[in-house]
């Protein structure tokens, strides 16, 4: 066997490459779903932005398991070996010191060579590997670099090494297998930002609605109306409808509308308010009518947004999502139903005359 002393070779193999764009996929995809998940409220997202990686890891271990009993099936070899640095690198504060060692391997039928590595070493038998010192080591034949210092040889070896000199080898220690070539790294960052920048379009649609229907920053009070919106009134119903880049959960919308409404009506009296992104829709009670009716400015407004919210991230309806709400007094009682419909199906939640979630119904 002939053991080079110079640098190893970098990786640029398929199987590398291959490697390092999935790792590098995963590393772009896994937190920009839990950003993109977070931001929009969409909880498959966030929680495969935490699986991902876990699911990768564990593929990663199971593909290598073959290649380790292989390793593990082939028996070391020993040989001695010069002591030519060593330094503690870690671990002070316990019996165990962590010590990089260099040393000069000297196998009995191949060319001497250097190693680096580190190895954990009790702080009592630190006495025994000083610089100049030889020292019983083991490596695997086919991987020279793993070196590892014999703490209990064999008495043959323990012997050998108490009366032996070993000379030093010339050239760079190996360190390792085979360092990465540039191209798996320029793949490893090309799978990066395609993974994130992938899951930032998928779901560019939501994540411009969320940023739509946000409440802009008001320093005096509630935010006015966009001139944008349309209302139309006649003599049994009344809707409004509003601009781009407006929504009746922005504070003080909804309820601005529904007053601009009734004051181009014969009667405060209504049966029923639906409410949806950007469309308002009354329908007035007929003069005399019997029918069960309600006063929209009783209506708790201020708890629309929290509960449009609830049904959209609690009820499993999936995305992209609509949603509407429903106010009337059918049965008797003031009902304000939340309806949202995704790519899991539809889902609601009722809640009484005070805003008090009081019925959920998850998507099937």
């Amino acid at each position: 066997m002939t053991i080079a002393t110079g640098a190893p070779p970098t990786r640029n193999t398929p199987a590398a490459v291959a490697s390092g764009f999935l790792m590098g996929g995963v590393i772009g995809a896994s937190p920009a779903a839990l950003v993109v998940g977070a931001v929009i409220e969409n909880a498959p997202l966030f929680v495969l932005g935490i699986v991902l990686p876990a699911v990768y890891g564990l593929l990663f271990f199971l593909a290598g398991a073959p290649r380790r009993a292989r390793e593990a099936a082939v028996a070391p070899r020993t040989a001695l070996a010069l002591v030519e640095s060593r330094e503690a690198v870690g671990g002070e504060a316990t019996s165990d010191v962590a010590v990089r060692f260099e040393l000069t391997v000297a196998p009995d039928d191949v060319q001497a060579y250097r190693a680096a590595f580190t190895q954990h070493v009790n702080v009592v038998d630190l006495a025994d590997y000083r610089p100049g010192g030889v020292v019983v080591a083991q490596y695997p034949p086919d991987r020279p670099w793993r070196v590892r210092i014999v703490k209990r040889p064999t008495p043959e070896w323990e012997e050998r090494a108490a009366g032996a000199r070993v000379d030093s080898a010339p050239g760079p220690a190996l360190v390792s297998e085979t360092p990465e070539g540039s191209a798996v790294g320029i793949v490893r960052l090309l799978a990066l930002l395609l993974a994130a920048g992938g899951v930032v379009l998928l779901f560019r649609a939501d994540l411009f609605d969320q940023n739509a229907s946000a409440p802009p920053p008001s320093v005096a009070g509630p935010p006015v109306s966009s001139s944008s919106s349309t209302t139309v009134v006649s003599s049994a119903s009344g809707t409004v409808t509003l601009g781009p880049n407006q929504s009746f959960l922005d504070q003080g919308e909804l309820r601005g509308a529904v007053t601009s409404l009734l004051k181009g009506a014969d009667t405060r009296a209504v049966l029923t308010v639906v409410v949806r992104e950007r469309l308002l829709s009354i329908v007035y009670a007929p003069t005399g009518a019997q029918a069960s009716t309600f006063d929209p400015d009783s209506l708790p407004y201020d708890r629309f947004p929290a509960l449009v919210r609830e049904a959209r991230t609690s009820l499993g309806a999936g995305s992209p999502q609509t949603w509407q709400i429903t106010v009337e007094r059918l049965t008797g009682s003031l009902t304000v139903r939340v309806g949202v419909t995704g790519a899991e199906g539809g889902a609601s939640l009722e809640a009484d005359a005070r805003g008090k979630v009081v019925r959920r119904t998850p998507a099937h």
